[in-house]
C-alpha cells in the first residue's frame, strides 16, 4: 500500500474511470455510499486487469482500504490504475480514487486499494495470463 498522507500527492497510473457523484448514491446524511464507491472502483480495475490478461477476469481479493474524506453530491471522481503484479493467472492492480469538488475546487484522494483479479475462460475456469509484450 502506499503512503496515503503525501504531502503533495499525485495520482498513480492511469486514468481508467470518470464519474459524477450522484444524489441516487447517497446516505441519509448526503454523503456518497462507500460500497457504491468500492463497486467503481472494482469496475476501473477490472478494465484495465481484463486489458492485461487479454480477456475475461474475475475480483477475487480487495486489499484493506481507508476512505481518507467523504464525497459529496456533485464531486468529479477520477480513478487511477496501475499494476502493481502479474503471477501466472493473477493481476494486482492499485485503483485509487480522486475526487474534484466542484464548491470547493479541492482535489483530494478519496482512497486506494489494491483489487486482485483472476484471469477466467468462457467457462469460468483460471487461465494463464498471456506473457506482456
Amino acid at each position: 500500500m502506499h503512503d496515503l498522507e503525501q504531502e503533495d500527492p499525485i495520482p498513480q497510473g492511469d486514468l481508467a474511470l470518470q464519474i459524477t457523484a450522484l444524489p441516487r448514491e447517497t446516505n441519509g446524511f448526503g454523503d456518497i455510499y462507500g460500497g457504491w464507491l468500492v463497486s467503481q472502483m472494482d469496475l476501473a480495475g477490472t478494465a484495465m486487469a481484463s486489458k492485461v490478461a487479454g480477456g475475461r477476469v474475475a475480483t477475487v481479493a480487495i486489499d484493506r482500504m481507508t476512505f481518507l474524506v467523504p464525497v459529496a453530491v456533485g464531486a468529479q471522481l477520477s480513478f487511477y490504475t496501475q499494476t502493481v503484479d502479474v503471477g501466472r493467472s493473477s493481476i494486482k492492480m492499485l485503483v485509487e480514487v480522486w475526487s474534484d469538488d466542484p464548491l470547493s475546487s479541492e482535489w483530494r484522494k478519496v482512497t486506494e486499494a489494491v483489487f486482485v483479479f483472476v484471469a477466467i475462460d468462457g467457462s469460468g475456469r483460471t487461465r494463464s495470463v498471456p506473457a506482456r509484450r
